[in-house]
């Protein structure tokens, strides 16, 4: 039986898996969505260096979790991908889902000078905090208008801390048995360092053809994949 932890990308918390579990648990297998630091109902919590990270590795030793495939989504690839070496021996695969990879010593905004920059500039706005992205945003993410009144109802603002945060890493990434699911509606190709990590015989890439969201898109696929991504 695998453990799934399942963490969302920026803005949203554990209720974005709400689909996703049920299918993970139907199947025989341990499913627990995790809401960070920050955001919807944590979202008064305190968030500094490597915050992110610890509440994956706490969640993990906390429940006392051993084959454990870790879920990243989006900017949540990052805490998702330090917390998996730190894990060590409990930890079965690492799932990446259309999500940002750590390098050692980058955040999430260093790869990117301009946009980076600009989403520094957005958080000094917001009182440290990642505004939630407009709506016309996601229109090409082929989410319903149900799934995305889902996402709007849901979202909270993120916090910014987390995103200028550089990434501490003890080995390569490739080492890590892992899962790359590219979702084609976002881009045809992954990021260049996700290219680079996927020349590893420890990593295999999924395509989705769907948006940047597969969890309230297509819950039901991505949940199959995951189930694959765990015997792999």
């Amino acid at each position: 039986m695998a453990e799934f932890v399942l963490v969302a990308g920026a803005w949203l918390g554990a209720w974005a898996w709400d689909e996703v579990v049920p299918e993970l648990r139907a199947a025989g297998h341990g499913a627990h969505p995790l809401t960070l630091s920050g955001v919807a109902e944590r979202r008064s919590e305190p968030v500094g260096p490597q915050t992110h990270v610890q509440d994956i590795v706490s969640e993990v030793e906390r429940r006392d979790l051993h084959g454990v495939v870790l879920v990243g989504h989006s900017y949540s690839g990052i805490p998702v991908g330090q917390a998996a070496e730190r894990i060590g021996g409990r930890l079965a695969r690492a799932v990446f889902v259309d999500s940002n990879v750590p390098a050692h010593g980058e955040s999430f905004v260093s790869p990117w000078p301009e946009q980076g920059a600009r989403v520094e500039a957005d958080i000094a706005a917001n009182g440290g905090f990642w505004p939630l992205p407009d709506t016309a945003e996601l229109d090409d993410q082929g989410l319903s208008a149900e799934q995305l009144a889902r996402f709007t109802r849901g979202a909270t603002p993120h916090p910014g801390a987390s995103l200028t945060d550089p990434a501490v890493l003890e080995r390569p990434l490739g080492e890590l048995p892992a899962t790359y699911i590219k979702c084609l509606l976002d881009g045809p190709a992954p990021n260049p360092d996700v290219v680079e990590l996927l020349k590893s015989d420890r990593w295999r890439l999924v395509e989705m053809n769907t948006g940047h969201w597969p969890m309230l898109s297509r819950p039901r696929e991505l949940a199959r994949i995951l189930l694959e991504a765990a015997e792999a």
